[in-house]
């Protein structure tokens, strides 16, 4: 027996703190401090941006504390999760709190607290209160809810009510509260958020996470077909798109160009434009000039492929592109790396350096080479995330948007209308409340006034 008091004494502790409006003003407050934290300190940089910074102490100290990717963090996930269970349990204890009002099928009226109220109508009848009773009784129980009639010695109460469910607005407001915290933890955890850079032509299945660097493969491979953009006459881009084809097992299952702000999306990924930039081709267009005669021939050629040479210069096969190639010692840039073979066998290598065309003159061969034309391409740079909680916040906006307009704008309205006979008529009072926008209240009450004075 003793253990299960002090099993009971556990929970209620734990309830009661919960249910603390202390501890929501304590986690508020937390959640913004460390917010504050992660705008100041730039978050998924590189490792070595943040050691340049802060230092190779400070870096471990704040790598343990996971505040290099803080919204990703136990300690912020911990955060969410208790502000969470506050709420609801709030929610919970005044949900208990308001059971008489908000949970009963007829409401317990009393007279005398209509009476102490100040807003009413009063007008008196030829008529007596038996007559008003058949008349007002239809009339009451179409304009309000949950209509009580109390006959009295000398005639009659009629009780009602309309908007018991707006007193629901205010939890409408914690659940979506709720939904919002839940949404974006469920991002947090199983969501990701990634990039790539794919040049045009070429095809990729796995990104680069911002939050650790590492690898993932999505389900489904990347294709940039094409990329486009455009400039303003200050240079500026005005537009860059990218014409992307999603292909799974080497199908394609979905394509669209994608500009900045107008996404693709497929299995609950998310695919943005987000940058562009150049990379060196492997394709040029070579010329050749013969010694002998001083003939120029010109051939585009491609990485890996051969060609044969004119006047019986031999055979140049274009091996490769090399970045930040080096030249006996000295640094000449990239440059493609050719084999020449000539006619009696002898094999050798020529550096054709992008920028520097009569580079190969030194050579002294039987066959100048240069690189005539270089063609670089454009790459694409995707921002590609997933937020399996995005449905959730946008539920949880919407429901704090319905429960707002329900808390401020409508309001639990209760009307007695009363009347006592009064010689061969009767004296008629009209009462109302409203846990809200007191003004609206007395409106309704002049209106109702009206309309029992002119029924017929």
């Amino acid at each position: 027996m003793s253990s299960l008091k002090a099993s009971n004494g556990v929970v209620d502790a734990i309830w009661k703190l919960l249910a603390s409006i202390q501890l929501t003003i304590v986690l508020l407050m937390s959640l913004a401090g460390t917010s504050i934290i992660g705008t100041l300190i730039p978050q998924n940089s590189e490792p070595a941006a943040y050691v340049a910074a802060f230092g190779e102490t400070l870096f471990r100290f704040f790598s343990v504390l996971g505040l290099f990717d803080m919204y990703h963090s136990w300690w912020f996930q911990i955060l969410i999760v208790l502000l969470a269970a506050n709420v609801v349990v709030c929610s919970a204890d005044r949900l208990s709190a308001g059971r008489r009002i908000l949970f009963v099928r007829q409401p317990a009226y009393q007279a005398a607290r209509f009476r102490s109220l100040p807003d009413r109508e009063a007008f008196t009848e030829e008529r007596g209160p038996e007559i008003l009773r058949a008349l007002y009784e239809p009339y009451v129980s179409r304009k309000a809810r949950a209509v009580h009639i109390e006959t009295t010695e000398d005639g009659f109460r009629m009780f009602g009510e309309n908007g018991r469910w707006t007193r629901f607005g205010v939890y409408a407001v914690h659940l979506s509260v709720v939904l919002l915290l839940i949404g974006g933890l469920i991002g947090s955890i199983f969501g990701f958020d990634g990039f790539v850079t794919i040049p045009e032509g070429d095809t990729v299945q796995q990104i680069s996470l911002r939050s650790t660097g590492e690898r993932l493969r999505l389900p489904f491979a990347i294709r940039c077909d094409d990329f486009d953009v455009s400039f303003y006459e200050t240079g500026a881009p005005k537009e860059f798109r990218s014409s992307l084809t999603l292909l799974e097992n080497g199908r394609p299952v979905l394509q669209k160009e994608i500009i900045v702000n107008d996404p693709l999306r497929y299995q609950g990924i998310s695919i943005f434009q987000s940058s562009y930039g150049t990379v060196p081709s492997r394709e040029a267009v070579l010329s050749f000039t013969s010694r002998g005669t001083g003939m120029v021939y010109t051939q585009e050629m491609k990485v890996g492929q051969e060609a044969h040479l004119p006047e019986n210069l031999g055979t140049f096969v274009l091996a490769e592109l090399r970045h930040q190639t080096q030249f006996k010692g000295h640094p000449v840039g990239d440059a493609f790396i050719g084999r020449l073979t000539t006619p009696d066998g002898t094999a050798q290598e020529v550096v054709l350096p992008i920028r520097f065309p009569t580079f190969d003159r030194m050579r002294r061969g039987e066959v100048v080479i240069a690189v005539d034309q270089f063609k670089e391409k454009h790459y694409t740079g995707l921002q590609v995330n997933k937020d399996p909680g995005v449905d959730v916040v946008y539920s949880g906006f919407i429901l704090m948007i319905l429960g707002c307009y329900v808390t401020f704008f409508r309001s639990h309205q209760q009307v007695c209308v009363e009347a006592v006979r009064k010689g061969s008529g009767a004296l008629v009072t009209i009462y109302g409340t409203a846990n809200k926008n007191k003004a609206s209240m007395q409106r309704r009450i002049q209106r109702l006034a009206i309309a029992l004075k002119e029924m017929k």
